[in-house]
C-alpha cells in the first residue's frame, strides 16, 4: 500500500510537502485527498511543495497539471514551489509544459502568489 501525503490547512490555504518521489499510486491518492479537502475546507489556495523531490517522470508531471485543473474548478488557485532545476529540465524533456500550474521558486513566494490572486478576486468583484 502506497503512503499518502500529509495535506496541512494554513488559514485559507492548503499545503502538501512532498519529502519522497511518489510512486503512480501516491500521486492518485494525493489528487484525491486533495480534491476532498479544498471542498472541504473551502480553501481558496494550494501550494504544492516539492523542494525535495528529485526527480520526476511524466506521469508525475501530468498528474501536477490535472491536480491544478482539478483545484482550479474547485475553485482554488494551486502553486507549485520549490521546483529544483534538474526536475524543470526533465519536465521540458519530456515535453510537459505543465500549462495551467503557476510556479514559485520559493513557499514564501508561492504564499505571496496566492495573497495577490485573492485579493485580485475580491478587487474585481467590489
Amino acid at each position: 500500500m502506497s503512503e499518502r501525503v500529509p495535506v496541512l490547512r494554513i488559514g485559507q490555504v492548503l499545503l502538501v510537502s512532498i519529502q519522497t518521489d511518489l510512486d503512480d499510486q501516491a500521486v492518485l491518492n494525493l489528487q484525491d485527498d486533495l480534491a476532498a479537502q479544498v471542498v472541504e475546507t473551502g480553501a481558496h489556495g494550494v501550494v504544492i511543495d516539492i523542494t525535495a523531490v528529485e526527480i520526476v517522470d511524466s506521469f508525475v508531471g501530468r498528474m501536477l497539471a490535472t491536480i491544478a485543473s482539478i483545484t482550479r474548478m474547485l475553485d482554488a488557485n494551486t502553486v507549485v514551489v520549490g521546483m529544483r532545476p534538474a526536475v524543470a529540465i526533465t519536465l521540458v524533456e519530456l515535453g510537459l509544459s505543465l500549462g495551467g500550474v503557476r510556479t514559485a521558486l520559493t513557499l514564501e513566494k508561492g504564499l505571496h502568489v496566492l495573497s495577490r490572486d485573492v485579493h485580485a478576486t475580491r478587487s474585481a468583484l467590489s
